[in-house]
């Protein structure tokens, strides 16, 4: 699958779910460990496992499997890792408190609101 395709099945798969505020990251061209990186907010520990389940189920049944997902159990924030595309699922004051979108702007790459 490509990544635009990938990108597209994720992001279909947490509006599904109801995530907030998604935004994409290209990170292509400052970091060799992925192409894309989607922050998305649940509005409670159970929305973000939700998310992250919805969209697992959705990648496996697209013959897509994570190479990783780490974070689940306490649902505060969840890593999930397809490769080309790393999605971090996070509640409100973990991502105010990561600001990962302002960190990779500051390097130079801007974020897309989807």
């Amino acid at each position: 699958m490509q990544a635009s395709e990938l990108k597209d099945l994720v992001v279909d798969a947490l509006e599904e779910t109801k995530g907030k505020d998604i935004v994409t990251l290209d990170v292509s061209d400052k970091t060799d460990v992925t192409d894309l990186m989607i922050v998305v907010s649940g509005t409670s520990s159970r929305h973000v496992k939700s998310l992250a389940n919805n969209m697992v189920d959705k990648c496996k049944k697209a013959g897509v499997q994570p190479l990783g997902v780490e974070g689940e159990e306490q649902g505060e924030w969840v890593l999930v890792d397809l490769g080309d595309i790393v999605v971090h699922l996070m509640m409100p004051s973990a991502r105010q408190f990561y600001d990962l979108e302002r960190l990779w702007e500051t390097t130079g790459i801007a974020a897309e609101a989807e």
